[in-house]
């Protein structure tokens, strides 16, 4: 998906089937069982709602309130879930699956990713392959990982009304119920990639609204959130909406736009609620005030954008997110401007490299942050920190560097963006003031961080950076990243990597 300055490009073809792995897939492979096994990314096990739930809370500076205290709240969050990566496309071992293979090297699907050096830059963090029905099994473990965040449910992109993409919507709908009947489902018809009229969408989105875990308002009215909903007019909505009565089906239709403002009036007779796919760098949410009042002015909720990053090699554009810098903005925007509903942006797109959901790259490290804020937007009240926590968020390259021996096309900044920066961000969460000591590369650094929520920012360096906070001449957390940082390089990645003390 897109903001509003960029034209959307999706990826939705289904894997083709056998491939020979290349040597640097091969050779990728093998660095991916490494880092798995040597710097503590455990595969994901099976655990019931309690466990799972008790684990995420011990891994955060905080007390993560129960599942049952955070659905109390009218204020819901969702994450944007986009069905061609799933946990695993193919159920093989993490060092030879499809990822390995074909999305993570230059050469892979025979080489129709080489200009960009590859479609993705990070992948789910791996699963180990499982008998039986692994598809929905996969998709039951991302419905437990964001419950246990504190997310209400998932905003379904519908890519395409028939395939493997749309087999992966009615997986998604069954796995949330089995999981857990309270977790919600959007569904989310996407008007870039969709081409059909109003009638057939309707037909098939009557089908999926017959799942249980499809989101109703408490009235029964099913939820339908269109992106790009400008995509067609009010009147096509009607259409829409009108045959959804004829099954039966009363809607409550959340556009979500890339342009609000121009779509904002005209759109309001048959909206619900509106939202906006909004953009990826913090110095560019001064609209978002204006926006929450806009629509409420006009009688309508508001789901507010919340994002990490965007880094699109396939398209050559990336944004300047400043470390944590736009999530922190994006949650205090949705905080403090008045959203009524919040989307993560996104749970899993992996070829814009805005995922939340837990990575090779990033571990949980977003995830957890996030569900600090969402605790504060849920319960109007923010959490206590009771575990001291260090994150450290850079980039593995310089935003600087202007060749990759791999990748033809470089990526350029998005206009707009915030200007490129190159360093490391130590994000404390502290149960008192303490001295944090950094090493980052080969240049050693000492500040002072406060009691609770503080960013301080040092000169990216090669090599790795390493954290430790002291408090009376006691470490109480510390942290290697596992990523180098490096000058020279076979392709650029200019995402932010994370890691946390805790995990």
């Amino acid at each position: 998906m897109t903001d509003r300055a960029a034209p959307v490009a999706r990826h939705h073809r289904r894997p083709s089937g056998r491939r020979r792995r290349t040597a640097l897939g091969a050779l990728a492979g093998l660095l991916l069982l490494a880092l798995i096994a040597g710097t503590g990314l455990a595969l994901d096990r099976e655990v019931g709602p309690r466990g799972a739930e008790h684990r995420h809370t011990a891994a955060l500076p905080f007390d993560l309130p129960g599942t049952e205290v955070l659905r109390h709240s009218p204020r819901l969050v969702f994450a944007h879930y986009f069905p061609p990566y799933p946990l695993s496309l193919d159920n093989r071992p993490a060092e030879r699956d499809y990822y390995a293979r074909n999305y993570l090297t230059p050469q892979g699907e025979q080489g129709r990713h080489a200009f960009y050096g590859g479609l993705l830059r990070d992948r789910p963090l791996p699963v180990p392959p499982s008998r039986g029905d692994w598809e929905l099994a996969n998709l039951e473990r991302e419905v437990r990982t964001a419950r246990d965040a504190g997310v209400d449910g998932f905003t379904v992109d519908i890519l395409s009304l028939t395939g493997t993409n749309r087999h992966r919507v009615d997986l998604l709908l069954r796995a949330a119920h089995r999981v857990d009947p309270g977790f919600r489902i959007v569904l989310m018809p996407d008007m870039t990639s969709l081409r059909t009229d109003p009638r057939a969408l309707a037909d098939q989105l009557a089908v999926l609204a017959a799942s249980p875990a499809a989101h109703r308002l408490a009235d029964g009215r099913l939820v339908v959130a269109p992106f790009k909903a400008e995509e067609h007019g009010p009147a096509w909505w009607r259409q829409v909406t009108a045959r959804l009565r004829e099954h039966g089906v009363a809607t409550a239709l959340v556009p979500v736009f890339l342009n609000f403002r121009a779509n904002a009036e005209r759109f309001a007779p048959v909206s619900y609620a509106f939202s906006s796919w909004g953009n990826r760098s913090y110095t560019r949410q001064d609209d978002v005030p204006g926006n929450v009042r806009l629509a409420h002015a006009l009688g309508k909720k508001w789901m507010q954008a919340v994002s990490v990053q965007d880094t699109r090699p396939n398209q050559g554009v990336y944004d300047e997110a400043g470390n944590t810098a736009t999530l922190r903005s994006t949650w205090n925007h949705a905080i403090s401007d008045g959203a009524d509903w919040v989307q993560l942006t996104t749970w899993n797109d992996y070829s814009e490299g805005t995922q939340f959901a837990p990575s090779l790259h990033n571990g949980h490290a977003y995830l957890d942050i996030s569900s600090y804020y969402l605790t504060r937007f849920k319960t109007g009240a923010w959490p206590r920190i009771v575990r001291d926590t260090v994150y450290v968020t850079s980039r593995v390259q310089f935003t600087g560097t202007g060749s990759a021996a791999r990748q033809p096309r470089l990526m350029r900044p998005r206009p707009g963006t915030a200007p490129p920066r190159d360093q490391v961000e130590l994000l404390t969460f502290l149960t008192a003031p303490a001295t944090v000591s950094a090493r980052v590369g080969a240049v050693p650094h000492a500040c002072r961080a406060p009691i609770g929520v503080h960013a301080q920012y040092l000169p990216l360096a090669p090599g790795r950076t390493e954290a430790v906070v002291r408090r009376a001449g006691a470490a109480v957390a510390s942290v290697t990243t596992r990523f180098p940082v490096r000058r020279t390089v076979a392709v650029q990645d200019l995402q932010y990597y994370a890691v946390s003390s805790r995990r």
